[in-house]
């Protein structure tokens, strides 16, 4: 992944209590993620969190799925100590490792997974950085994995929001090749992949949830 230095409001973390974090999306958005997951997710098995950012979510899922054993994976060392501290105590997660998911290869080191979810990176990152995460993302899986990938969506190309555009505008205002991708493209790119499309979840604040599977045979 392309280091980027993002607007202010693209990916906002504060220190809390001791070593962890705190991001407000995070806090906003925990409870329905782990809606949607126990909707969807398998009962049992490995999962991996790709961008766990600052562990608030890998500790909010690990807590609901128990089931599952989770692995979280992060670029920055601030954040996997942050997701480490959220993860004590826990024991279904895993330490945080250091993945960047938009590098080619990554499948091969951590494959067999469950279940793999993506939470608000999709915009932040290019089309191509985005292409190469997915297919990763679809080899890592096992027969019947599912993957999860939530954030802002343009619907059929256009911005259905007025937070929306202001925030397209100012991603893609700083670096031209981010900003909000497309619902009928990340479709076509699940199909591309081999992946079937479960289902895309309306979630809360306008953001989409595309759930999608690797198939069996």
């Amino acid at each position: 992944m392309t280091p980027r230095k993002l607007p202010p409001n693209a990916s906002v973390a504060t220190a809390s209590d001791g070593e962890k974090m705190v991001a407000p999306a995070a806090s906003r958005n925990a409870e329905a993620l782990c809606d949607l997951l126990a909707r969807f997710a398998p009962p049992t098995g490995r999962a991996l969190e790709l961008a766990s950012g600052t562990g608030q979510h890998v500790a909010a899922f690990a807590q609901r799925l128990r089931g599952l054993n989770w692995q979280p994976s992060e670029v920055e060392p601030q954040r996997r100590i942050s997701i480490d501290a959220y993860a004590d105590g826990f024991e279904n997660i895993a330490p945080a490792i250091e993945l960047n998911a938009t590098d080619p290869g990554w499948h091969s080191r951590h494959g067999a997974q469950d279940l793999i979810v993506l939470v608000n990176l999709l915009h932040l990152i290019s089309w191509p950085e985005v292409k190469t995460l997915v297919t990763e993302a679809a080899l890592s899986l096992n027969p019947g994995g599912r993957l999860v990938l939530y954030g802002p969506f343009m619907r059929a190309g256009q911005l259905t929001s007025e937070g929306d555009q202001n925030f397209h505008a100012a991603l893609t205002q700083q670096y031209p090749e981010i900003g909000y991708k497309d619902d009928g493209e990340i479709r076509g790119l699940l199909r591309q992949c081999n992946l079937t499309l479960v289902e895309i979840v309306e979630m809360p604040a306008n953001n989409l949830a595309f759930v999608s599977e690797k198939p069996r045979t």
